[in-house]
């Protein structure tokens, strides 16, 4: 039952938090005198799982720390962590996109790269993180997988409160980085997405002759304030666009590839006979 807990980046501060609440299970553990085996006999969990939980490697789930607190008697103590290691699941860069994306009322984002992440399948999303170089541990693979899985429950989440506009290049379709049967699955998960009612996805085709968007990716977050903020991301770096002159360059230039995009009806049309 390994779904009961998430990997740990050990280059990230979520480290730190994952020591700290591995220590507190095994102190109660230790004071309620089971052996680990015991103790993973009593959770219902392998025993390989307890050991990387209590030395750090993987932070608990809400689940695990109820089941710990109420089999180890530690009177809510356990539970209490839950919130530390909700928030410690996420790298620190997605722990800051996903605060933005909570307080959004709409989100933008073309991508003439790979599929954007709210969008990634998961075969698909596992094969961009494995064709990283260089290679990341499979750990970390894996824990970056599970984050970005549960960050796309933000867009059914939100519906009512958040709308999302998403314009891909047709180039994005045409990538296999996980062979065919990962982009199949990803081409019937783009529209299953593009169906739902707070989802506009557009593809802008490579035959367009008129094409904003060659400069790369980048993404808008219209927050509640009414501020608007940029997201670059190329190769090693990431910068946050909140300078009001950038942010409008970013946002006219949405403005137009949107226009240069096929319409959403339209866009399915064509995910569809990209499928054949």
């Amino acid at each position: 039952m390994d779904d009961v807990s998430w990997d740990v980046d050990s280059d990230d501060e979520s480290s730190a938090v994952a020591e700290i609440i591995g220590r507190q299970i095994k102190f109660w553990r230790e004071a309620a005198g089971l052996r680990v085996v015991q103790f993973g006999d009593l959770m219902g969990y392998g025993e390989n799982l307890i050991h990387k939980v209590e030395r750090g490697a993987r932070i608990p789930r809400p689940e695990f720390l109820d089941r710990a607190d109420e089999a180890l008697g530690a009177k809510g103590h356990l539970a209490a962590l839950k919130p530390d290691a909700e928030k410690a699941r996420y790298p620190r860069k997605v722990r800051d996109v996903a605060k933005l994306e909570a307080q959004a009322v709409e989100v933008c984002s073309y991508n003439n790269s790979v599929i954007d992440g709210l969008l990634q399948h998961e075969d698909y999303a596992a094969a961009v993180f494995s064709n990283r170089r260089p290679p990341l541990p499979d750990d970390v693979v894996e824990r970056r997988l599970q984050a970005r899985m549960e960050r796309q429950r933000i867009i059914e989440e939100s519906i009512g409160r958040t709308t999302f506009s998403f314009v891909l290049c047709e180039s994005t379709l045409r990538r296999s980085p996980g062979g065919t049967m990962a982009l199949r699955s990803q081409i019937e998960h783009l529209l299953a997405v593009s169906d739902l009612r707070n989802v506009d996805l557009q593809i802008l085709p490579l035959n367009r002759e008129r094409n904003t968007g060659l400069d790369g990716p980048f993404r808008l977050t219209k927050l509640k304030d009414g501020a608007t903020v940029g997201l670059i991301e190329v190769q090693l770096a990431s910068r946050v666009v909140t300078d009001p002159k950038e942010v409008q360059i970013l946002d006219m230039r949405y403005g137009i590839i949107r226009a240069q995009a096929l319409t959403p009806d339209e866009s399915q049309k064509f995910i569809k006979k990209v499928d054949r």
